[in-house]
Order: structure tokens, then sequence, then C-alpha cells
């Protein structure tokens, strides 16, 4: 397992993230701590969960876990969470409101048994709280020792840049990590968000880098998800979203690109994509999400995986999501022509 450290914190993590979302909904407690120990083992240390996960049973989960594990164990990993979608009915159960967030942190300490979070992160930006009254009450749990690091989630280019411009101007604690969506299908995210981050020193930790199963090669375009595939057991859970990925050619063509690859490495299709995001510029670490031990202990085995040059060209070739005219499109044509004179 390869180490790096959460942006620019000194906290190091392993390049591989445990993601607990099927905690007590798709996994069930037992198969969740099989997960957890096999995780900790192959030398992975950074457990990631939200309070909205499966309405807080996948920190209870974790909890119980962190309490039956070895001193040495609990000390090893570094737990991430997050707060800010809805926990309950009343108006004030949602959001990044000082009032929200304090019982969200408190109810996620309580849940996990511990007495401190090392990673918090909202989980999406909030427009009705002013980012001021956010940012001074995430400063508050760092200084009042309940917190260690602070992060982002789901956050765009523009609200990243704000967050850190905000932290600067109230000389507050700024955010180490954004947890945004990426993969060799979702890659819009590189025309801003990425940039963003850079800039700020910010940690990527990408969640769904297998899209979702598309990057493991179960689905063909031939045939419509049948038998043990989360569409083919339940078509009714997003097999909308599902006609509209499938019926574009770039889809497909990122499939066997990567097929390709991994039939010439002999190694499974989930292992190339999980390697080829691993060294994405800004990513910290790679979230993975699993139903079972095998299938987590099959994407495990990514650690270590680094792909060549020509490996990682023909999948920036296939998944290219085109940056269209204006203002990606042109705006990277000028700033190439500026980069090429530079260089002559």
């Amino acid at each position: 397992m390869d180490y790096r450290t959460l942006g620019r914190s000194g906290c190091a993590v392993s390049t591989l993230t445990l993601g607990t979302m099927t905690f007590g909904s798709e996994t069930d407690e037992a198969g969740s701590h099989a997960q957890l120990d096999a995780f900790v083992e192959a030398g992975g240390n950074l457990v990631d969960t939200a309070d909205v996960y499966t309405s807080g049973i996948s920190e209870e989960i974790i909890g119980r876990w962190l309490a039956q594990a070895s001193p040495d164990v609990r000390d090893r990993v570094v737990l991430a969470t997050k707060g800010r979608f809805p926990m309950g009915e009343d108006v004030n159960d949602v959001g990044l409101s000082r009032r929200h967030l304090e019982r969200a942190l408190e109810d996620s300490l309580r849940r996990l048994g511990v007495e401190r979070i090392d990673l918090y992160q909202v989980h999406s930006w909030d427009p009705v709280t002013p980012l001021a009254e956010t940012l001074d009450t995430l400063d508050g749990f760092v200084r009042a020792g309940k917190v260690r690091y602070v992060g982002l989630s789901n956050y765009t280019g523009w609200q990243v840049q704000k967050v850190m411009a905000t932290s600067r101007e109230r000389r507050l604690q700024a955010p180490v990590t954004l947890q945004p969506q990426y993969n060799l299908l979702t890659r819009e995210l590189e025309w801003e968000v990425v940039p963003s981050c850079l800039d700020a020193g910010l940690g990527l930790l990408p969640w769904s880098p297998l899209a979702g199963g598309w990057l493991t090669g179960k689905y063909s375009q031939e045939q419509r998800p049948t038998g043990a595939t989360r569409l083919g057991e339940d078509p009714e859970r997003g097999m909308e979203a599902y006609d509209r990925r499938s019926s574009s050619q770039r889809t497909w063509d990122v499939v066997d690109a990567l097929r390709e690859v991994a039939e010439a490495r002999g190694v499974p299709m989930a292992q190339v994509a999980l390697a080829w995001l691993v060294d994405r510029p800004a990513v910290t670490s790679v979230i993975l999400g699993a139903r079972t031990l095998e299938q987590l202990s099959g994407n495990l085995a990514a650690a270590g995986l680094h792909l060549d040059e020509a490996e990682v060209n023909r999948l920036d070739s296939a998944s290219d999501p085109g940056a269209g005219e204006y203002p990606y499109g042109e705006l990277a044509l000028q700033q190439r022509d500026r980069s090429l004179s530079a260089e002559s």
C-alpha cells in the first residue's frame, strides 16, 4: 500500500480508502466488520463514512468494530465522516448551519464511539447558510479538539475558491481535502474543480471510482443488465441512468480501452481503472465501496499498481469528454499555444 498526505496536512493516509456507504444496507454487520479487518490488514488506514449513510447505522457499525479492535488498530485508523444532509424531520435537521453541524458532529462522535474525528467533511454546499457561519463552526470544532482536519465534498470549482479565500480572510482552519465523483467516465471536473484544488492545495478523495460497476466490465453493449448486478437484481434502481450512459458510444470506447489494457496486464479491469485514478493530479486517496469482501479484496489488489505512459495515454484518449468550443475548449487551446511558445 502506498501513502500520501491529506492535502497540505502532515497526516499520511493510504492511497486506497474504505468507503462504507453499503454498511447496514447492502452489507450486514458481520460482512462490514470483515471488510474493515481485511482493509486494515492490507495496510489501509483511511475509513470514510457519513451520518446519512443508512441513517447513522454505518457509523454505529464502525463504532462497534473500533470498540473491539486492538489499541494498535484503533490508533492507526484515520477516521473520516460527513455532515450536511437531513437526519430528521425538523427544519433545522439539515444544512451547514452552526445549529445543525454542532448536533451532527456530536451525534457522529457518539455513534462512532470516539472523542474526535480525524477528517470532518461538509457533505455538499449549502446555499442558505452564510459561508462564514459554516467555516467559523468548523474552526471551532478543531479548536475544541473534536476534529483534527476539515474537508469538503461535492463542491464546484468556484465554491472551493470561495471557501479558501474566506478561510484566509478570517484566519480560520482551511479544508485539506475535497471528495468528488471522479472516474474514467466522469472527468468533467478536470475543467475547473481539479485546477481549483491544485491551486488551493486540496487533496482529492474520489468516490465512485468504478462508475457504479461500469468500469468492471460487467455490462455489455449487446445485453441489458441481468443476474447478480445491482441493476440486474433491481431494475428500478437506476435503469434510466443506465440507458443514458449506455447510449453514448464514448462509454463503450472507454470500456473497450480498459479491457485492452487489463488483458495486456493480466489483471481485472477494475484494478486498471483504480490505478489510472490513483495517479491523477491532486488525488490523495481513492474511495472503494464494496458490497462483499470478495469485491473489496479484488479492488485492494490494485494497491501499488501503476500504469505506464502508453497505457495512460490510451485511457486518456478514450475517456476524453471533450471540452466543446467555449469556454473550456477555446481557452485550453489558447493556454496550450502559449505553453508551446514558452517551451520553444
